[in-house]
Protein backbone atom coordinates (compact mmCIF):
# COMPACT_ATOMS: atom_id res chain seq x y z
CA UNK A 1 0.00 0.00 0.00
CA UNK A 2 1.00 3.01 -0.57
CA UNK A 3 1.18 5.93 1.87
CA UNK A 4 1.16 9.80 1.41
CA UNK A 5 2.58 11.43 4.54
CA UNK A 6 1.40 14.89 4.65
CA UNK A 7 -0.95 17.32 3.09
CA UNK A 8 0.40 20.93 1.27
CA UNK A 9 2.18 19.42 -1.50
CA UNK A 10 1.34 16.54 -0.62
CA UNK A 11 -1.97 17.48 -2.37
CA UNK A 12 -0.54 16.97 -5.61
CA UNK A 13 0.71 13.38 -5.25
CA UNK A 14 -3.09 12.64 -3.70
CA UNK A 15 -4.58 14.27 -7.02
CA UNK A 16 -2.20 11.93 -8.77
CA UNK A 17 -3.35 8.99 -7.52
CA UNK A 18 -6.80 9.60 -7.73
CA UNK A 19 -6.35 10.26 -11.72
CA UNK A 20 -4.71 7.79 -12.06
CA UNK A 21 -6.48 5.02 -9.66
CA UNK A 22 -3.71 3.82 -7.45
CA UNK A 23 -4.85 2.50 -3.88
CA UNK A 24 -2.93 4.78 -0.90
CA UNK A 25 -3.35 6.08 2.53
CA UNK A 26 -2.81 9.59 3.55
CA UNK A 27 -0.86 9.50 6.80
CA UNK A 28 -1.43 13.23 8.78
CA UNK A 29 1.53 14.82 9.67
CA UNK A 30 1.01 17.93 11.87
CA UNK A 31 3.73 20.80 11.23
CA UNK A 32 1.95 23.42 13.62
CA UNK A 33 2.66 20.73 16.78
CA UNK A 34 6.18 20.49 15.71
CA UNK A 35 7.69 17.36 13.71
CA UNK A 36 9.92 16.41 16.72
CA UNK A 37 6.74 15.09 18.04
CA UNK A 38 6.39 12.82 15.29
CA UNK A 39 9.13 9.93 15.57
CA UNK A 40 7.41 8.03 13.08
CA UNK A 41 7.46 10.25 10.63
CA UNK A 42 10.60 11.89 10.93
CA UNK A 43 11.88 7.87 11.14
CA UNK A 44 10.24 8.64 7.32
CA UNK A 45 11.76 11.85 6.53
CA UNK A 46 14.12 12.81 8.82
CA UNK A 47 14.18 16.54 7.30
CA UNK A 48 10.99 16.99 8.93
CA UNK A 49 8.99 18.29 5.81
CA UNK A 50 6.22 17.09 3.38
CA UNK A 51 4.83 15.65 1.74
CA UNK A 52 6.88 12.06 1.56
CA UNK A 53 6.12 9.10 -0.22
CA UNK A 54 6.73 5.38 1.24
CA UNK A 55 6.22 2.53 -1.01
CA UNK A 56 7.49 -0.72 0.24
CA UNK A 57 10.60 -0.06 1.29
CA UNK A 58 11.11 3.31 -0.71
CA UNK A 59 10.68 6.44 -0.14
CA UNK A 60 10.63 9.88 -1.96
CA UNK A 61 10.05 13.22 -0.71
CA UNK A 62 9.99 16.46 -2.95
CA UNK A 63 6.39 16.24 -4.58
CA UNK A 64 7.74 16.44 -8.18
CA UNK A 65 10.49 13.50 -7.32
CA UNK A 66 7.19 11.56 -6.20
CA UNK A 67 5.02 12.41 -9.24
CA UNK A 68 7.57 11.25 -11.48
CA UNK A 69 8.52 8.61 -9.38
CA UNK A 70 4.64 7.18 -9.45
CA UNK A 71 4.17 7.64 -13.29
CA UNK A 72 7.34 5.90 -14.01
CA UNK A 73 6.71 3.22 -11.54
CA UNK A 74 2.95 2.54 -12.23
CA UNK A 75 2.40 3.95 -15.74
CA UNK A 76 3.25 3.94 -18.93
CA UNK A 77 0.05 6.80 -18.26
CA UNK A 78 -1.52 9.28 -20.60
CA UNK A 79 -1.09 12.07 -17.67
CA UNK A 80 2.93 11.61 -18.71
CA UNK A 81 3.67 12.12 -22.42
CA UNK A 82 6.60 9.90 -23.84
CA UNK A 83 10.11 11.39 -24.42
CA UNK A 84 9.19 11.24 -28.26
CA UNK A 85 5.71 12.36 -27.73
CA UNK A 86 6.05 16.37 -29.61
CA UNK A 87 4.06 17.32 -26.07
CA UNK A 88 6.90 16.05 -23.62
CA UNK A 89 8.91 19.33 -23.79
CA UNK A 90 5.69 21.31 -22.55
CA UNK A 91 5.43 18.85 -20.02
CA UNK A 92 8.58 18.98 -18.56
CA UNK A 93 8.94 22.27 -18.68
CA UNK A 94 5.39 23.06 -16.52
CA UNK A 95 5.77 20.22 -14.53
CA UNK A 96 8.93 21.46 -12.98
CA UNK A 97 7.72 25.49 -13.62
CA UNK A 98 5.06 24.60 -11.14
CA UNK A 99 7.05 23.54 -8.39
CA UNK A 100 10.64 25.95 -9.29
CA UNK A 101 9.29 29.32 -10.42
CA UNK A 102 5.36 29.26 -8.98
CA UNK A 103 4.61 26.97 -5.48
CA UNK A 104 8.38 27.79 -3.90
CA UNK A 105 7.97 31.17 -4.75
CA UNK A 106 4.80 31.33 -3.15
CA UNK A 107 5.89 29.38 0.12
CA UNK A 108 8.11 31.92 0.47
CA UNK A 109 5.22 35.05 0.09
CA UNK A 110 3.50 33.42 2.62
CA UNK A 111 6.33 32.96 4.94
CA UNK A 112 7.15 36.65 4.87
CA UNK A 113 3.59 38.43 4.86
CA UNK A 114 1.50 35.56 7.05
CA UNK A 115 3.95 34.49 9.66
CA UNK A 116 7.17 36.83 9.69
CA UNK A 117 7.49 40.02 12.02
CA UNK A 118 5.74 43.34 10.11
CA UNK A 119 9.70 44.24 9.92
CA UNK A 120 9.90 41.60 7.10
CA UNK A 121 6.50 41.80 5.12
CA UNK A 122 7.61 43.86 2.18
CA UNK A 123 11.11 42.60 2.38
CA UNK A 124 13.42 42.74 -0.78
CA UNK A 125 13.27 39.02 -0.40
CA UNK A 126 9.54 38.85 0.04
CA UNK A 127 9.09 41.29 -3.13
CA UNK A 128 11.56 38.92 -4.96
CA UNK A 129 10.08 35.77 -4.35
CA UNK A 130 6.72 37.99 -5.55
CA UNK A 131 8.73 38.64 -8.70
CA UNK A 132 9.66 35.51 -9.49
CA UNK A 133 5.80 34.47 -9.21
CA UNK A 134 5.09 36.60 -11.59
CA UNK A 135 7.17 36.10 -14.05
CA UNK A 136 6.73 32.69 -13.86
CA UNK A 137 2.79 33.31 -14.30
CA UNK A 138 3.37 34.84 -17.41
CA UNK A 139 4.48 31.60 -19.26
CA UNK A 140 1.23 30.00 -17.40
CA UNK A 141 -0.63 32.76 -18.57
CA UNK A 142 0.98 32.19 -22.73
CA UNK A 143 0.26 28.86 -23.21
CA UNK A 144 -2.83 29.00 -21.86
CA UNK A 145 -3.56 31.58 -24.95
CA UNK A 146 -2.20 28.71 -27.12
CA UNK A 147 -3.67 25.44 -25.61
CA UNK A 148 -6.27 24.28 -22.78
CA UNK A 149 -3.26 22.33 -20.48
CA UNK A 150 -0.20 22.87 -20.08
CA UNK A 151 1.00 20.14 -22.43
CA UNK A 152 -1.07 21.34 -24.98
CA UNK A 153 -4.28 19.50 -25.87
CA UNK A 154 -4.49 16.70 -22.84
CA UNK A 155 -4.66 17.09 -19.46
CA UNK A 156 -1.08 15.74 -17.33
CA UNK A 157 0.60 15.73 -14.74
CA UNK A 158 2.17 18.88 -15.54
CA UNK A 159 -1.70 20.68 -15.04
CA UNK A 160 -1.30 19.08 -11.53
CA UNK A 161 1.75 20.95 -10.87
CA UNK A 162 0.87 24.20 -12.08
CA UNK A 163 -2.93 24.00 -10.61
CA UNK A 164 -1.76 23.66 -7.40
CA UNK A 165 0.79 26.41 -7.57
CA UNK A 166 -2.01 28.29 -8.75
CA UNK A 167 -3.85 27.74 -5.94
CA UNK A 168 -1.18 28.05 -3.55
CA UNK A 169 -0.28 31.84 -4.68
CA UNK A 170 -4.19 33.15 -5.12
CA UNK A 171 -5.14 31.41 -1.39
CA UNK A 172 -1.75 31.52 0.08
CA UNK A 173 -0.57 34.80 -0.60
CA UNK A 174 -2.62 36.86 -2.11
CA UNK A 175 -1.11 36.70 -5.59
CA UNK A 176 -3.11 37.71 -8.49
CA UNK A 177 -3.42 35.23 -11.18
CA UNK A 178 -5.36 36.59 -13.73
CA UNK A 179 -9.13 35.70 -15.44
CA UNK A 180 -7.09 32.71 -18.22
CA UNK A 181 -5.51 31.06 -15.04
CA UNK A 182 -8.16 31.39 -13.16
CA UNK A 183 -10.69 30.28 -15.35
CA UNK A 184 -8.37 26.95 -16.01
CA UNK A 185 -8.24 26.24 -11.93
CA UNK A 186 -11.59 26.50 -11.99
CA UNK A 187 -12.12 23.75 -14.69
CA UNK A 188 -9.56 21.31 -13.57
CA UNK A 189 -10.97 21.47 -10.23
CA UNK A 190 -14.22 19.75 -12.10
CA UNK A 191 -12.31 16.68 -12.50
CA UNK A 192 -13.66 13.99 -11.26
CA UNK A 193 -10.47 13.03 -9.95
CA UNK A 194 -10.09 16.42 -8.24
CA UNK A 195 -13.03 15.84 -6.15
CA UNK A 196 -12.26 12.77 -5.08
CA UNK A 197 -8.85 14.22 -3.88
CA UNK A 198 -9.85 17.11 -2.35
CA UNK A 199 -12.85 14.86 -0.48
CA UNK A 200 -9.71 12.37 0.82
CA UNK A 201 -7.67 15.58 1.78
CA UNK A 202 -9.52 17.31 4.88
CA UNK A 203 -7.03 19.97 5.95
CA UNK A 204 -6.64 20.85 2.34
CA UNK A 205 -10.14 21.47 1.98
CA UNK A 206 -10.89 23.24 4.79
CA UNK A 207 -7.90 25.75 4.08
CA UNK A 208 -9.47 25.94 0.50
CA UNK A 209 -12.95 26.57 1.54
CA UNK A 210 -11.79 28.96 4.71
CA UNK A 211 -10.13 30.85 1.73
CA UNK A 212 -13.41 30.70 -0.55
CA UNK A 213 -11.56 28.46 -3.28
CA UNK A 214 -13.51 25.49 -3.50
Amino acid sequence: MLTVWGEGRGFRVIWLLEEMGLPYRLRDVDLLKGVENDPEFLAVNPGGFIPALQDGDTILVESIAILEYLLARYGPSPLAPAPTDPAFAAYQQFLHLGEAGLAASAFFVIGARRLGPESDRNSFSARQAEHVFESRLRLVTRRLGEAPYMAGEAFTAADISVAYALQLGKLGADLEIGEAAQAYVQRLKARPGFQRAIAASPATRSFWVSKGGL
